[in-house]
């Protein structure tokens, strides 16, 4: 493994996992091979192995007596599959397995035959740390565990055993990977021995009263070392900056002091050095609250800054102060009194004065960068923090799009050189433009491109402006190779930007690139770990993997940030549904009284009543929204005419479900129209005119729908569409194409129409009654017992 002529190329970072078999060389050749084979059928069928080989990202090396797994996608990779592996290893007690992980570099090699191969650093060190530990075994380098500590749910299972010396007398940090059943508590060989050696060197070295008091010291530290959870390394250069506190008598002056803590926070998320906890995650925080350590713990950071603002006519004064939050002491404290003119000044003065405190490095450009002065116009710099405010908010509603576009136009309207504003309202633009906040013209779209050149063009070294180009590109164009690029440009200025991996995580999961995009999301959770919307849509992610254990995870996160959330509460119902557990869902949707707006909560009440063949508790309540359908609700009140009908069909009355279907049709026809390229409605349309009989027209719809939104090209959309044949086939009579086309979607990641956001499973299958005329075939049959 440490040998072979290196090529001239770049390295790469792995996330290794070594594993062999205890005793191997004592052991004969057939029971080798023997064991051997079914080490290779575990790690065969271990779903990690599967899924990163599936996308390319997976290095399968053999050694004498196991094996090396190089994973290229994720550090939690490796963990989970040892995890996999040990708990498979149980029905194999002859196999007596240790392992070891470690992230580092990796090489391509060429051996002495001239085959490929693969070294480095990040390979041998797994071996090496596998060497400290016994039958059982799964340990982790310092720098393997770090990494995993990122992520709360490693926390109870890393256990730190201190150091052990391995090759070329080398001293490595080890962590035991202990819990959920699997692994190997026990102290290692290694580790006894050196304890013992330890001792005899302190028995000959010391007088006895004193030995007998050092080992009854050593004796606690031992046991109370592998006795407790892992403590994560949490950086001493990390730092989250609270809501600063509005002291101005003007309450409406509370727009300045959100913009003013934002600017600090944004100047010190430009220092590559630091670690910088996103607003999002911090904006929820009172702005003094006596819990530091536990908000501490909860952002994963050392240090917090607290602060408030006052202003009076054009005189601020800015309170600061630094605390050490582990003992809740104050490393450092100021106020400043300035003219509105000078308030630049105390930002960056703020900033660099944080950077010195907690020993941050600052490169000559990063000094540069954070004391700019944006624009010399106080008028347009408060127009700016206006717009700022707006576009902070949470909810990405028309009125908050609509009030920071103003008043951003208003800020480059007084200084057109203002680069800042620009980018912002660019920014704003294309995310109106993509969530439908705004109305998504060709005029708001160029309005966006423009602002973008705008900012480029002023200060081509902005991150912000960097980032605006790529999120256009992104958002409005769907050019993702020209978003990557300016992303990539976008991402040594802004160091700490959250919105970056997080605009990444989307764009690569549109890409059907699902390992990057979980290393996306993993990254902008680092420096966003309260980010509601960001831990759904991760959610979302492991839902359409079928990861349903992940996705929770992720939910009862945002469960613990907004409890009672409606929404994250139906898609748990909605993963329980989708595990065949209805009783779990009822019992998570009963105490759910949603508006008719909650499409998520509606959609799954309604699919929960389906997949029950209860329908009579939910037909009353869809004529009665029916009977005055909101026009804001749009296309959804055609899809509720449609479940009408499909309640109506599932209950047994036929006549009634045939009229709310002709109905659904006729209120469709508008829509179709207006949106004529829209796939989703098409494929709605399809629907309802196979349930009405017209077989033709539902397969040229959805046929026109596919043919618009390609699975091959948008995976992520596209798949509905399938799901869409697939019933309009079974629906049809098609059984061929209805099970080709299931059999298609269980090998992908997908979404589902009736479902929710989680795709179809096989104990969906076997519970919707819209898949009933396939239940003979015993190719369905099969797809219904399949795993999840």
């Amino acid at each position: 493994m440490e040998t072979g002529q290196e090529h001239d190329l770049p390295l790469e970072i792995g996330h290794v996992l070594f594993v062999d078999i205890v005793g191997y060389s004592k052991l004969l050749i057939n029971e080798q091979t023997q064991l051997l084979e079914h080490l290779k059928e575990i790690v065969r069928g271990s779903e990690q192995v599967r899924s990163a080989d599936a996308a390319g990202k997976l290095i399968r090396l053999t050694t004498g007596d196991g094996m090396a797994l190089v994973f290229r996608n994720s550090p939690e990779a490796p963990a989970r599959c040892a995890l996999e592996l040990a708990k498979a290893d149980h029905n194999h007690p002859e196999l007596q397995l240790r392992m070891g992980i470690n992230s580092g570099p990796i090489n391509e090699v060429a051996d002495v035959n001239d085959r490929a191969n693969f070294t480095g650093a990040g390979i041998n060190m797994a071996q090496r740390v596998m060497d400290c530990g016994d039958a059982g075994h799964i340990l982790l380098s310092k720098h393997a565990a770090e990494d995993l500590a990122q992520y709360r749910h490693w926390h109870p299972l890393l256990h730190d055993l201190g150091e052990c010396e391995v090759k070329h007398g080398l001293r490595v940090g080890i962590v035991n990977l202990v819990g959920d059943g699997v692994g190997n508590p026990e102290l290692p060989h290694k580790f006894k021995t050196i304890e013992r050696r330890q001792a005899r060197v302190r028995r000959t070295a010391i007088a006895v009263a004193l030995l007998l008091f050092a080992g009854i010291v050593a004796a606690f530290v031992s046991i109370s070392k592998r006795s407790s959870g892992w403590t994560s390394t949490v950086p001493d250069k990390s730092i989250a900056v609270l809501p600063f506190e509005n002291l101005s008598s003007d309450k409406e002056n509370a727009y300045f002091a959100e913009g003013v803590q934002d600017e600090i926070l944004t100047r010190l998320a430009k220092i590559a050095d630091l670690k910088v906890i996103s607003r999002t995650s911090t904006q929820h925080y009172k702005s003094v609250p006596n819990n530091l350590p536990e908000i501490a713990h909860q952002l994963g950071v050392a240090n917090i800054l607290e602060g408030s603002v006052q202003r009076s006519g054009d005189a601020v004064r800015v309170n600061v102060q630094l605390i050490k939050a582990a003992n809740d002491s104050q490393l450092w404290a100021d106020t400043f009194d300035r003219k509105l003119t000078d308030i630049f000044s105390v930002e960056s003065e703020v900033a660099k004065t944080i950077a010195e405190k907690l020993r941050a490095k600052l490169s000559g450009q990063e000094e540069q960068v954070i004391t700019a002065k944006p624009t010399d116009n106080t008028e347009a710099y408060d127009a700016y923090l206006r717009g700022l405010a707006y576009s902070l908010k949470t909810a990405p509603t028309a009125a908050n799009a609509l009030g920071a576009q103003r008043y951003l136009k208003e800020a480059v309207r007084l200084d057109p050189k203002f680069a800042l504003a620009w980018a912002l309202l660019s920014f704003t633009d294309s995310r109106g433009y993509n969530s439908a906040a705004l109305q998504p013209t060709v005029a708001l779209r160029e309005e966006a491109r423009q602002a973008a050149e705008t900012a480029l063009t002023l200060q081509p070294n902005l991150g912000e402006a960097v980032h605006a180009m790529g999120y256009f590109h992104q958002a409005c164009l769907k050019d993702y190779e020209a978003a990557v690029r300016y992303y990539a440009q976008a991402s040594p200025l802004l160091p700490n930007s959250s919105r970056i991996p997080e605009s990444r995580a989307y764009l690569e999961r549109k890409r059907d690139h699902w390992d990057q995009s979980e290393s996306y999301f993993n990254e902008a959770e680092r420096l966003d770990p309260r980010n509601v919307l960001l831990l759904t849509q991760h959610a979302l992610s492991y839902s359409y993997f079928r990861r349903f254990r992940d996705a929770l995870r992720e939910l009862d996160q945002v469960l613990n940030i907004t409890p009672d959330d409606v929404d994250t509460l139906a898609l748990e119902a909605a993963i329980a549904q989708a595990e065949g557990d209805l009783p779990r869902a009822a019992a998570i949707l009963a105490p759910l009284h949603p508006a008719v707006d909650d499409n998520l909560t509606v959609v799954t009440k309604i699919y929960q009543a389906i997949l029950e063949r209860q329908p009579a508790s939910i037909i009353p309540w869809l004529k009665e929204v029916l009977a005055k359908p909101d026009p804001a609700l749009g296309y959804f009140n055609v899809d509720l005419r449609f479940s009408l009908g499909w309640a109506q069909e599932v209950a047994g009355d036929h006549t009634a479900a045939e009229e709310s279907w002709r109905q659904a049709r006729t209120e469709s026809e508008p829509f179709l129209k207006e949106y004529p390229k829209d796939s989703g409605i098409i494929g709605s349309f399809a629907l309802t005119n196979i349930v009405l009989g017209n077989k033709s027209t539902a397969f040229a719809q959805v046929e026109q729908a596919m043919a618009l939104t390609p699975i091959e090209t948008d995976p992520l959309n596209g798949s509905p569409l399938l799901e869409i044949l697939a019933r309009v086939a079974a629906r049809g009579g098609e059984t061929n194409r209805a099970i080709g086309a299931l059999q298609r979607l269980r090998s992908m990641p997908c979404g589902s129409i009736f479902s929710g956001s989680v795709p179809l499973t096989p104990a969906l299958l076997r519970l919707d009654p819209m898949f009933d005329s396939l239940r003979s075939d015993p190719r369905f049959q099969k797809l219904c017992q399949d795993k999840q």
